[in-house]
């Protein structure tokens, strides 16, 4: 791929590889802050271009009304990645920091195999349901139900799992029938570049029903959430971002999802493997760095065992340290960015603040370069500090105490959010009971794994709207309409 071997990358805009109108900006690899090259950087009128390039696409052609291309085309689509996985692996290595294990699952492997999901969830779905006949006003009439495509999809994506949200937008709104904006990350954008020049050059998907547009300016977001040739706004990141992408899509009463933040509770019962629920819950927090908004980022223990938990997980946090995400067994490498990094630091800088004490970790990792933050474990703090209760994105975990299960629940409900959470029992009928009351979209118990392209993920509370993924994700991007006629 050009992208990879050029250091270059151009937008995708109604069918063509363009360099944009703004110039070029830089992407840096996170692990050693070196520059990697440059991505096309769209102006207002670069993305106007893609929003009427969309627009034509879903109003002019057939795409949306020929289930059988769109079904071909997705079936290309996974095809053709899997055919430059290896190309795309180092490229996410190396531009989003992935630990090179994560590319094998959801940074990479699995949201590709998944456009193929999508494509025969499309080719086997109810597109019509008939209602029979009834008498309403005394008129018999037959009716029936037809899920039809919303229109053009804004999909504004984060930086933390590109390919995973890239493709979890993608598949599902192309296999339902829309056209798409794709705005990738500034962080990030090759990694959307990349699968846009596949797209062009080795699928039959008609121009202008994927228009990729990379920039480093962020008011391109609110002019997509905003456009009125925009049906829906699909937007993965920060809750206060979300918070923009609703006010401006308000006016037009458009339709939004919205996957946001975490701050996930990890429970642990009396009658768990203390040392091996911690020791997960370290894993977890430290997997890509932390920078995961369903990780579990609050561990609750129960208070008799507390400085046992603390010891042990601290234990553990060592143990995986930071390294190089080019390493397979890396599991902790850098953050995103000296930005992202200096965030994390001004978190652990409020910790001190607050009163809270690092068990282990609470800086930057002892490397030369990269930006790196040590795995952290923050201890004496309760639920109703401000580093208990906001996202923090970093190897970071906070580790309370809870005085039986109705606590544990009270702590982990006690959150502006509700994304995920994980509870550890040896009883499995308690362990599932716990996690019944705990208000989130998705929960393990004893460790389960909820990922999957047929498992519908999404958030309670100020973690977001609609889910993402599965059937349910699949119909987020469906409109229904209702015919009736003379019986």
């Amino acid at each position: 791929m050009s992208v990879w071997t050029d250091k270059s990358s151009n937008l995708l805009v109604d069918g063509e590889s363009i360099p944009g109108s703004g110039g070029r900006f830089e992407t840096a690899n996170p692990a050693t802050e070196e520059v990697l090259g440059t991505a096309a950087n769209a102006t207002t009128a670069d993305l106007d271009r893609a929003i009427g390039a969309a627009r034509r696409a879903f109003d002019e052609t057939e795409w949306s009304r020929d289930l059988d291309l769109r079904v071909r085309c997705l079936k290309q689509l996974s095809a053709a990645l899997q055919g430059h996985a290896e190309e795309l692996r180092e490229l996410t290595i190396a531009e989003a920091g992935a630990p090179r294990f994560l590319t094998g699952g959801a940074q990479l492997d699995a949201p590709i195999a998944d456009l193929a999901h999508f494509a025969d969830v499309a080719a086997g779905y109810e597109w019509t349901r008939d209602l029979g006949v009834a008498e309403p006003m005394g008129m018999p009439s037959r009716r029936w139900t037809r899920r039809e495509a919303v229109g053009v999809v804004a999909a504004i994506t984060p930086w933390n799992f590109p390919h995973q949200i890239n493709l979890a937008k993608l598949g599902p709104a192309l296999a339902a029938g829309n056209s798409v904006v794709l705005k990738p990350a500034p962080d990030t954008p090759w990694c959307a570049a990349a699968v846009g020049e596949v797209l062009l050059n080795e699928t039959d998907i008609p121009p202008g029903v994927v228009n990729i547009v990379t920039s480093d300016d962020h008011a391109l977001g609110a002019q997509l959430s905003s456009d009125e040739r925009v049906d829906l706004v699909s937007f993965t990141g920060s809750t206060a971002t979300g918070r923009a992408v609703m006010a401006a899509a308000a006016p037009g009463i458009k339709r939004t999802f919205l996957e946001l933040g975490g701050k996930s509770a990890f429970v642990v019962l009396d009658d768990a493997d203390l040392a091996a629920a911690c020791g997960l819950a370290a894993f977890t927090v430290c997997t890509h760095a932390g920078q995961g908004c369903a990780l579990t980022t609050r561990l609750l223990v129960p208070r008799a065992r507390y400085d046992e938990a603390v010891e042990v997980t601290a234990q553990a946090l060592r143990g995986i340290g930071v390294g190089d995400p080019d390493e397979p067994g890396t599991v902790c490498g850098p953050v995103i960015s000296a930005r992202q990094r200096e965030r994390v630091e001004g978190y652990l800088e409020l910790a001190r603040q607050e009163g809270g004490q690092f068990a282990c970790g609470g800086g930057r990792a002892e490397r030369d370069r990269g930006f790196f933050v040590e795995p952290t474990l923050i201890t004496g703090l309760t639920n109703d500090s401000r580093v208990a209760r906001e996202e923090i994105f970093g190897p970071v975990l906070g580790i309370m105490p809870h005085d039986g299960d109705d606590d544990a629940v009270r702590i982990a409900n006690d959150s502006p959010y509700g994304l995920s959470g994980a509870v550890h029992g040896q009883d499995l009928e308690r362990a599932r009971a716990v996690a019944s009351r705990i208000r989130t979209g998705t929960i393990s118990v004893n460790g389960g794994v909820w990922y999957g392209a047929d498992a519908p993920f999404g958030g309670y509370k100020q973690s977001g709207i609609g889910r993402e993924m599965g059937v349910a994700g699949f119909e987020e991007y469906l409109e229904t309409k209702l015919i009736a006629e003379p019986a």
